[in-house]
Protein backbone atom coordinates (compact mmCIF):
# COMPACT_ATOMS: atom_id res chain seq x y z
CA UNK A 1 0.00 0.00 0.00
CA UNK A 2 1.26 3.45 -0.90
CA UNK A 3 0.80 6.30 1.56
CA UNK A 4 1.33 10.01 0.88
CA UNK A 5 1.71 12.03 4.06
CA UNK A 6 2.54 15.73 4.45
CA UNK A 7 4.94 16.82 7.18
CA UNK A 8 3.08 19.44 9.20
CA UNK A 9 4.28 22.19 11.51
CA UNK A 10 7.46 23.16 9.70
CA UNK A 11 8.76 26.68 10.44
CA UNK A 12 9.45 29.40 7.89
CA UNK A 13 12.67 28.43 6.13
CA UNK A 14 15.57 30.87 6.16
CA UNK A 15 18.97 30.84 4.52
CA UNK A 16 21.25 28.24 6.08
CA UNK A 17 18.47 25.92 7.28
CA UNK A 18 19.56 22.27 7.25
CA UNK A 19 16.52 20.80 5.55
CA UNK A 20 17.67 17.22 6.06
CA UNK A 21 17.98 17.74 9.80
CA UNK A 22 14.64 19.54 9.89
CA UNK A 23 12.86 16.67 8.14
CA UNK A 24 14.60 14.11 10.34
CA UNK A 25 13.42 15.92 13.47
CA UNK A 26 9.87 16.42 12.19
CA UNK A 27 8.83 12.91 11.13
CA UNK A 28 9.68 9.24 11.52
CA UNK A 29 11.31 7.93 8.37
CA UNK A 30 11.74 4.37 7.13
CA UNK A 31 14.15 2.86 4.64
CA UNK A 32 12.72 3.19 1.15
CA UNK A 33 10.69 6.33 1.87
CA UNK A 34 10.77 9.07 -0.73
CA UNK A 35 11.01 12.57 0.73
CA UNK A 36 9.40 15.04 -1.67
CA UNK A 37 10.41 18.65 -1.05
CA UNK A 38 9.04 21.77 -2.72
CA UNK A 39 11.67 23.78 -4.54
CA UNK A 40 10.62 26.97 -2.77
CA UNK A 41 12.05 25.96 0.63
CA UNK A 42 15.18 24.50 -0.94
CA UNK A 43 15.83 27.81 -2.65
CA UNK A 44 15.16 29.75 0.56
CA UNK A 45 17.57 27.54 2.50
CA UNK A 46 20.22 28.11 -0.18
CA UNK A 47 19.74 31.87 -0.22
CA UNK A 48 18.29 32.00 -3.72
CA UNK A 49 16.18 35.04 -2.90
CA UNK A 50 16.40 38.42 -4.65
CA UNK A 51 15.08 41.74 -3.38
CA UNK A 52 13.65 43.89 -6.14
CA UNK A 53 15.18 46.99 -4.59
CA UNK A 54 18.59 45.53 -5.45
CA UNK A 55 17.71 45.04 -9.13
CA UNK A 56 18.13 47.58 -11.93
CA UNK A 57 16.09 46.85 -15.02
CA UNK A 58 17.77 46.84 -18.40
CA UNK A 59 16.21 48.19 -21.58
CA UNK A 60 15.47 44.60 -22.66
CA UNK A 61 13.69 43.97 -19.36
CA UNK A 62 11.60 47.11 -19.76
CA UNK A 63 10.65 46.03 -23.26
CA UNK A 64 9.71 42.56 -22.04
CA UNK A 65 7.68 43.87 -19.10
CA UNK A 66 5.88 46.57 -21.10
CA UNK A 67 3.03 47.57 -18.79
CA UNK A 68 2.31 44.05 -17.59
CA UNK A 69 4.70 43.64 -14.67
CA UNK A 70 7.56 45.24 -12.76
CA UNK A 71 10.50 45.48 -15.19
CA UNK A 72 12.84 44.53 -12.36
CA UNK A 73 11.11 41.17 -12.21
CA UNK A 74 11.62 40.81 -15.96
CA UNK A 75 15.28 41.60 -15.44
CA UNK A 76 15.64 38.73 -12.95
CA UNK A 77 13.88 36.40 -15.38
CA UNK A 78 16.31 37.40 -18.12
CA UNK A 79 19.28 36.75 -15.83
CA UNK A 80 17.95 33.28 -15.05
CA UNK A 81 17.29 32.46 -18.73
CA UNK A 82 19.45 31.12 -21.50
CA UNK A 83 16.74 32.04 -24.01
CA UNK A 84 13.21 33.37 -24.12
CA UNK A 85 11.04 30.78 -25.85
CA UNK A 86 7.79 32.77 -25.96
CA UNK A 87 6.33 35.83 -24.28
CA UNK A 88 2.84 37.29 -24.23
CA UNK A 89 1.69 40.05 -21.92
CA UNK A 90 2.95 39.06 -18.47
CA UNK A 91 3.62 35.42 -19.43
CA UNK A 92 7.22 34.52 -20.26
CA UNK A 93 8.27 30.99 -21.16
CA UNK A 94 12.03 30.64 -20.86
CA UNK A 95 14.77 28.03 -20.88
CA UNK A 96 17.01 27.95 -17.82
CA UNK A 97 20.64 26.93 -17.52
CA UNK A 98 19.35 23.57 -16.20
CA UNK A 99 17.57 22.96 -19.52
CA UNK A 100 14.13 23.47 -18.00
CA UNK A 101 11.57 25.22 -20.19
CA UNK A 102 9.11 26.84 -17.82
CA UNK A 103 7.20 29.97 -16.93
CA UNK A 104 9.37 32.91 -15.85
CA UNK A 105 12.50 30.71 -15.82
CA UNK A 106 11.28 29.43 -12.46
CA UNK A 107 11.35 32.91 -10.87
CA UNK A 108 8.46 33.17 -8.39
CA UNK A 109 7.03 35.88 -6.16
CA UNK A 110 4.43 33.75 -4.32
CA UNK A 111 4.89 32.53 -0.76
CA UNK A 112 8.00 34.62 -0.20
CA UNK A 113 8.89 35.57 3.34
CA UNK A 114 9.10 39.30 2.56
CA UNK A 115 7.23 41.60 0.16
CA UNK A 116 8.94 42.60 -3.10
CA UNK A 117 11.21 39.58 -3.13
CA UNK A 118 11.62 36.82 -5.69
CA UNK A 119 12.67 33.21 -5.21
CA UNK A 120 14.89 31.62 -7.86
CA UNK A 121 15.46 27.95 -8.69
CA UNK A 122 18.38 26.24 -6.96
CA UNK A 123 21.62 26.51 -8.92
CA UNK A 124 21.93 22.70 -9.01
CA UNK A 125 18.72 20.98 -7.84
CA UNK A 126 20.26 17.50 -8.12
CA UNK A 127 23.09 18.56 -5.81
CA UNK A 128 20.48 20.02 -3.47
CA UNK A 129 18.65 16.67 -3.38
CA UNK A 130 21.89 14.78 -2.70
CA UNK A 131 22.80 17.13 0.13
CA UNK A 132 19.39 16.75 1.78
CA UNK A 133 19.54 12.97 1.39
CA UNK A 134 23.00 12.84 2.93
CA UNK A 135 21.87 14.97 5.86
CA UNK A 136 18.81 12.78 6.46
CA UNK A 137 21.03 9.70 6.39
CA UNK A 138 23.47 11.24 8.85
CA UNK A 139 20.69 12.15 11.28
CA UNK A 140 18.56 9.01 11.01
CA UNK A 141 20.62 6.24 9.44
CA UNK A 142 17.76 5.72 6.98
CA UNK A 143 18.23 5.21 3.26
CA UNK A 144 15.63 7.35 1.53
CA UNK A 145 15.07 8.90 -1.85
CA UNK A 146 14.74 12.66 -2.20
CA UNK A 147 12.89 14.56 -4.91
CA UNK A 148 12.90 18.34 -5.24
CA UNK A 149 9.78 19.47 -7.09
CA UNK A 150 8.37 22.51 -8.83
CA UNK A 151 5.11 23.27 -10.63
CA UNK A 152 5.37 23.25 -14.42
CA UNK A 153 2.86 23.76 -17.19
CA UNK A 154 2.61 21.36 -20.14
CA UNK A 155 2.41 22.17 -23.86
CA UNK A 156 -1.21 22.50 -25.01
CA UNK A 157 -2.55 21.51 -21.56
CA UNK A 158 -4.27 23.73 -19.02
CA UNK A 159 -3.06 23.91 -15.45
CA UNK A 160 0.18 22.92 -13.78
CA UNK A 161 1.49 19.75 -12.18
CA UNK A 162 4.52 19.15 -10.02
CA UNK A 163 7.59 17.62 -11.65
CA UNK A 164 10.99 16.54 -10.36
CA UNK A 165 13.76 19.09 -10.82
CA UNK A 166 16.17 17.38 -8.41
CA UNK A 167 16.57 13.68 -7.58
CA UNK A 168 18.77 11.57 -5.31
CA UNK A 169 18.54 7.98 -4.16
CA UNK A 170 16.32 6.60 -6.92
CA UNK A 171 16.33 6.19 -10.67
CA UNK A 172 14.19 8.97 -12.17
CA UNK A 173 13.34 6.95 -15.28
CA UNK A 174 12.02 3.41 -15.67
CA UNK A 175 13.33 2.25 -19.03
CA UNK A 176 11.05 -0.37 -20.56
CA UNK A 177 12.70 -0.43 -23.96
CA UNK A 178 13.48 -3.96 -25.06
CA UNK A 179 10.85 -5.55 -22.83
CA UNK A 180 7.67 -7.17 -24.11
CA UNK A 181 4.10 -6.00 -23.60
CA UNK A 182 1.22 -8.39 -22.79
CA UNK A 183 0.86 -9.27 -26.44
CA UNK A 184 4.55 -10.09 -26.76
CA UNK A 185 5.47 -7.02 -28.80
CA UNK A 186 8.84 -5.50 -27.98
CA UNK A 187 8.67 -1.97 -26.62
CA UNK A 188 10.92 0.40 -28.53
CA UNK A 189 10.52 3.78 -26.88
CA UNK A 190 8.68 3.36 -23.56
CA UNK A 191 10.27 5.20 -20.66
CA UNK A 192 8.31 6.11 -17.52
CA UNK A 193 9.14 9.34 -15.70
CA UNK A 194 8.89 7.78 -12.24
CA UNK A 195 10.24 10.82 -10.40
CA UNK A 196 7.69 13.10 -12.08
CA UNK A 197 4.89 10.69 -11.18
CA UNK A 198 5.96 10.73 -7.52
CA UNK A 199 6.22 14.52 -7.58
CA UNK A 200 2.70 14.87 -8.96
CA UNK A 201 1.28 12.35 -6.49
CA UNK A 202 2.86 14.15 -3.55
CA UNK A 203 1.27 17.42 -4.62
CA UNK A 204 -2.19 15.88 -4.16
CA UNK A 205 -1.90 16.37 -0.39
CA UNK A 206 -0.80 20.00 -0.65
CA UNK A 207 -2.99 21.43 -3.37
CA UNK A 208 -3.59 24.60 -1.39
CA UNK A 209 -0.16 26.25 -1.46
CA UNK A 210 -1.23 28.57 1.35
CA UNK A 211 -1.37 25.63 3.76
CA UNK A 212 2.42 25.55 4.00
CA UNK A 213 3.09 21.84 3.47
CA UNK A 214 6.35 21.83 1.50
CA UNK A 215 7.53 18.35 2.55
CA UNK A 216 5.68 15.12 1.80
CA UNK A 217 6.66 11.53 2.60
CA UNK A 218 5.72 8.89 0.03
CA UNK A 219 5.90 5.38 1.49
CA UNK A 220 5.29 1.93 0.05
CA UNK A 221 6.84 2.44 -3.37
CA UNK A 222 9.33 0.01 -4.82
CA UNK A 223 12.12 2.28 -6.00
CA UNK A 224 15.67 1.36 -6.84
CA UNK A 225 18.81 2.67 -8.44
CA UNK A 226 20.13 6.19 -8.32
CA UNK A 227 20.17 9.05 -10.74
CA UNK A 228 19.49 12.71 -11.36
CA UNK A 229 16.57 14.77 -12.56
CA UNK A 230 18.86 15.99 -15.34
CA UNK A 231 18.16 12.63 -17.01
CA UNK A 232 14.53 13.75 -17.47
CA UNK A 233 15.48 16.77 -19.54
CA UNK A 234 15.26 16.38 -23.30
CA UNK A 235 17.89 18.41 -25.18
CA UNK A 236 16.52 21.48 -26.89
CA UNK A 237 15.35 20.82 -30.42
CA UNK A 238 18.22 22.82 -31.84
CA UNK A 239 20.64 20.25 -30.39
CA UNK A 240 18.80 17.07 -31.40
CA UNK A 241 19.97 16.93 -34.99
CA UNK A 242 23.59 17.97 -34.69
Amino acid sequence: MISITPVEGLPEIVEGTDLGALVADSTQLEDGDVVVIAQKIVSKAEGRVVRLEDVEASDRARELAANWCDPRESEVILRESTRIVRSRNSLVIAETAHGFVCASAGVDHSNTAEPKTLVLLPVDPDASARGIRDSIGAHTGRKVGVIVTDSFGRPFRRGTTDVAIGVAGLAPLLDLRGTADRAGSILRSSQVAVADEIAAAADLVRRNKADGLPVVIVRGLTVSGDGEAAELVTPAERDLFR
